[in-house]
């Protein structure tokens, strides 16, 4: 039986990776370039649409145990993404055009792979499928699943603004990363003092805004986690400084102190030719990013590679659809991966994809569903979308909150979640010790 993947996004080729890696004969479908959404440019699979950081790597923070656990699970983004990798600290970032080309690479040099460059209009009815077409899923699918599923959430993302590292003034700016982790050289950073941040601030909350398109644009849900600048700006005087401003871990070396504020920049490239505004998601027109942004000391002249853009994202409303394994509770062949599931993050979306995959296959061989325990993050991250939380269900990244306390109580944080850390990936190990003792991966 061969078995279908529509959209070669991060869990896409996470999914059929499993696929091929079970020996099952894969068809992978992806619509670029045929036809582009809003924010992709690339024909390459796993496009990075937002930022090209995939966050820390400490086994002892959230994000650094999902990624030792999707290594564990055999990923095949994250040894594509340690060969593209760019200075960024304690996190791992890439130049996101050789990532998706290795990733591209990979993918369509496995065997069992077949690639499909067409546009799937409808949700497979037949067989053994994986649904992975992202928060941006085209509309004539996105009502084929709304459908299916009988009701799906809307909300909107955004994406910080790229400049050229040849147009910055480098007298303006200093080199380092917080609290000296990591390269010197991984992010340039915008010292603000006091007068200067609040000028900015007060600029930056009152600039004109794109107008948004399309449903919810009267009165558009916009996801914490990536919401836009101007909007923080508007909150109050301190968000910012709270926020993706905040300038703690620095020191500015001209001084010997503490700047008020600070904007970073951290290298999109390896070339470190371009940078990324960190947490600078914006909704703004393009002149007044040209002219806002401008006001960043070492900014004043900077050449725009992208300027941020908002854009449309869906999710399911997952708990009432989905069982752990990504399978649809009524239609058991039929599995979703990625952000559409109500996972947020990229490593969150390609683990649901690597979940989505080993589960499909194990339905092929007519194996019961494997899910990781909920002591680690994997499973916990399964769980939430199955099941979500209280009150509404929104998208959810890995956090240590979501997996089950430790016995005795550990009061640190940080040997707390060393602890956590430890448990989950033996645990995790016991897991796929099971699962190849039943049989799949």
């Amino acid at each position: 039986m061969r078995v279908r993947v529509v959209g070669a996004g991060l869990a896409g080729c996470e999914a059929a990776w499993q696929l091929a890696r079970a020996g099952i004969e894969t068809d992978l479908y992806e619509m670029k370039p045929v036809r582009f959404s809003p924010a992709h440019i690339s024909r390459n699979f796993a496009e990075l649409v937002c930022s090209n950081s995939f966050k820390a790597e400490r086994a002892e923070s959230a994000a650094g145990l999902l990624k030792e656990e999707m290594r564990a699970l055999g990923s095949v983004l994250l040894p594509c993404a340690q060969r593209c990798r760019v200075p960024a600290g304690g996190a791992l970032a890439v130049d996101r055009e050789a990532f998706s080309a290795a990733v591209t690479e990979k993918i369509a040099g496995d065997p069992l792979i077949r690639i499909h460059r067409e546009e799937v209009t409808a949700v497979p009815e037949d067989g053994v499928a994986v649904v992975a077409t992202g928060p941006l899923t085209s509309d004539s699918l996105a009502a084929g699943i709304a459908g299916l599923c009988g009701e799906a959430l809307s909300f909107y993302d955004a994406a910080a603004p790229i400049v050229t590292a040849e147009s910055l003034d480098r007298g303006a700016v200093f080199a380092a990363s917080r609290y000296g982790r990591g390269d010197d050289d991984a992010y340039l950073n915008c010292p603000m003092d006091r007068e200067e941040y609040g000028r900015f601030r007060r600029e930056l909350a009152a600039a004109e805004r794109a107008p948004l398109h399309g449903f919810d644009a009267a009165d558009p849900k916009v996801y914490e986690g990536c919401m836009p600048v101007e909007v923080m700006a508007a909150r109050g005087e301190d968000t910012l400084r709270f926020g993706p401003m905040k300038p703690v871990g620095l020191r500015d070396p001209r001084t010997g102190r503490r700047p008020w504020a600070v904007v970073q920049l951290r290298r999109e490239n390896a070339e470190g030719t371009l940078y990324n505004l960190v947490g600078f998601q914006t909704n703004l027109k393009f002149p007044e990013q040209r002219r806002v942004f401008g006001m960043i000391p070492g900014l004043s002249h900077a050449e725009f590679a992208r300027y941020g853009v908002m854009h449309r994202n869906t999710f399911l409303n997952s708990p009432r659809v989905l069982s752990p394994d990504f399978s649809v509770r009524n239609r058991p062949c039929l599995f979703f991966a990625g952000q559409i599931t109500g996972v947020e993050g990229y490593m969150e979306s390609a683990a649901s994809g690597i979940v989505a995959g080993l589960n499909a296959a194990r339905r092929v061989e007519g194996l019961p569903p494997a899910v990781p325990p909920a002591t680690t993050m994997v499973g916990a991250l399964c769980r939430y979308a199955s099941a979500g939380g209280e009150g509404p269900f929104q998208p959810m990244g890995a956090n240590f909150g979501l997996l089950p306390a430790l016995e005795p109580h550990i009061r640190g944080k940080r040997e707390r979640y060393a602890a956590l850390s430890a448990r989950a990936l033996q645990d995790l190990e016991n897991f796929l010790r099971s699962v190849g003792e039943t049989g799949g991966t």
